[in-house]
């Protein structure tokens, strides 16, 4: 079941990515920002290490022991598909910001809740914090070089 969660916030956020190659080629980025080829492979990554994080939390305990991880964990996987439409689809620079912000600390609060039930899980969460810090930085980076487009 977590998989499917995973892979089904990424295919939600992936309808708003149509058109991203192209859009990203289109931004000023910044020196640092990677090629538009990496995004793919690293999320793909990420929704495979997310999904057994969760499956471990889910497993240690049961769902009635760890509703509070898994629901921080399903609004910051709501919130990671949103990103994708804020900015890509709907090109709303600024709420992409907000937005992102907003994720990386219910990210954070996520590692911290699930070290918390099962550590592996917590270790298993800490790739996708350190791309999203990523990702947050470079959405500043963009949003600020490109006003007129976001």
């Amino acid at each position: 079941m977590s998989f499917l969660l995973c892979f089904g916030a990424g295919a939600i956020g992936s309808m708003a990515t149509r058109r991203a190659p192209e859009v990203y080629a289109n931004l000023v980025r910044p020196s640092w920002a990677p090629p538009s080829g990496v995004f793919a492979p690293v999320w793909t990554t990420l929704y495979v290490l997310m999904a057994i994080a969760a499956w471990l939390v889910w497993n240690e305990r049961g769902i009635q022991s760890t509703t509070g991880p898994l629901i921080l964990f399903l609004v910051q996987l709501a919130l990671n598909a949103l990103w994708s439409w804020l900015f890509f689809a709907w090109r709303r620079g600024r709420m992409a910001e907000i937005e992102v912000l907003v994720l990386l600390v219910l990210i954070a609060l996520t590692v911290i809740a699930f070290w918390r039930v099962r550590p592996l899980a917590g270790i298993l969460m800490l790739p996708y914090l350190a791309w999203v810090s990523y990702a947050t930085a470079l959405t500043f980076a963009i949003v600020r070089r490109n006003p007129d487009l976001l």
